[in-house]
């Protein structure tokens, strides 16, 4: 909240720090070693949190009771600013921050909903992070209790319409998925006459693993220059081509490395299996990643990437059962794809691309209405927060 805001506050509001309306703001500590199990027991009652969404970030129990009072936690790391209210007794630790509201001055959901309109960019570390300091001094407007309480019931309303309304599109955004996935396994399953079962390296010039020999791997020395560097995470952003990287070799990661030629199909084989790319560039990669240079007298390099795509899923199964998910170059020693003659596979890859181009301009309109949404919700927490938030305003949002 800015410094000039409070004079246009309604009668009765203050500003206030989260300080100021909370018994007590601080940081979880380590995890206790007595009495822990991931598995609730009678010994072990009281509930472990951590950081984090997953599992509303339950991390397992223990029989150590740390905070006893109702109270709202906090991520401090990861999905920073998460928050959940909590009423059971519970332990926290590290990357978790503890709010102890005083409930005869706030609301314990008015101040999650101030907690969700916090700017988390700027914690002044290397490591983008939330604060105890910077959770302290956050400053923000009260309203008086029962005004509170009736801001968090129109709140609740509207955002469960909107939360609706985003569950809705993503669903739409799923469709155009599986109506693009569909028509691929259509054409690929209905092979007619004259296709071929074959391996990648019977159509292919180069069919080999990228190289990074130098250890460490993150050595300074390596990057900076005018090379390409593409990484398994590059593979997976990418839609059928990968347009963009993050790193660059310079003339010393280049002579440990390979450049490969524009044109490239990429295939990882660790962290994200299976997930493939054409490279628009000359590039090096590691030995995460599969390269592929297509014989064009033999196959269509985009017939080739639409192959690998359309046997994703029995490849990320071959994967499974290690400790890290991974494949290999053996996994493609006994794998075949189905191509039909030079010609038809032009015409496949031209239906694809075109359908491809379709399932990816109504997945991008879905994505611009998501990102709408997310504008209205700090649209109605900033109409919240200045007391300009009325019944009749509410009752607008909860039509979306």
């Amino acid at each position: 909240m800015k410094e000039g805001d409070a004079l246009s506050l309604p009668n009765g509001w203050e500003v206030k720090t989260l300080e100021q309306v909370c018994n007590k703001v601080f940081a979880g500590g380590d995890k206790p070693k007595e009495s822990f199990s991931t598995i609730k027991t009678v010994e072990c009652n009281i509930p472990i949190y951590a950081n984090g969404e997953k599992n509303k970030g339950l991390y397992g129990y223990t029989s150590i009771t740390k905070v006893d009072k109702p109270s709202i936690t906090v991520s401090a790391r990861g999905t920073i600013g998460y928050s959940e209210i909590r009423n059971e007794p519970f332990y926290p630790i590290v990357r978790l921050i503890v709010l102890i509201p005083n409930e005869e001055i706030v609301d314990l959901k008015y101040l999650q909903y101030v907690i969700s309109s916090m700017n988390f960019e700027n914690s002044g570390t290397s490591i983008p992070q939330l604060t105890v300091p910077m959770i302290k001094r956050y400053r923000f407007s009260l309203p008086p209790l029962p005004e509170q309480k009736q801001i968090v019931a129109i709140l609740d309303k509207a955002f469960a319409a909107i939360d609706q309304a985003k569950a809705n599109i993503e669903k739409n955004i799923e469709n155009a998925k599986e109506l693009f996935q569909s028509k691929l396994n259509a054409i690929f399953s209905q092979q007619g006459e004259g296709w071929e079962e074959k391996r990648l390296q019977d159509i292919s010039v180069e069919f080999g693993r990228g190289k990074s020999k130098h250890r460490p791997r993150n050595d300074k020395k390596l990057f900076g220059g005018k090379y390409p560097f593409v990484q398994t995470g590059d593979i997976r952003n990418s839609d059928k081509l990968v347009l963009s990287y993050n790193q660059t070799y310079n003339e010393v990661g280049l002579a440990q490395s390979k450049l490969w030629p524009k044109g490239t199909i990429c295939i990882t084989i660790a962290a994200n299996i299976a997930e493939t790319a054409i490279t628009n560039f000359e590039s090096c990669f590691p030995d995460s990643i599969i390269g592929v240079i297509v014989d064009s007298k033999k196959a269509n390099v985009d017939y080739t990437y639409y192959a690998l795509q359309y046997l994703k899923a029995e490849l990320q199964a071959k994967g499974k059962g290690s400790a890290q998910d991974n494949i290999n170059m053996g996994t493609f020693k006994d794998q075949y794809f189905p191509f039909p003659n030079i010609y038809e596979q032009q015409r496949i890859v031209d239906s694809l691309d075109m359908l491809k181009i379709q399932a990816v301009a109504i997945q991008s309109h879905y994505r611009q209405k998501l990102t709408n949404l997310e504008e209205l919700k700090k649209s109605i927490l900033q109409k919240a927060f200045s007391g300009a938030l009325t019944s009749a305003v509410g009752t607008e949002y909860t039509s979306v």
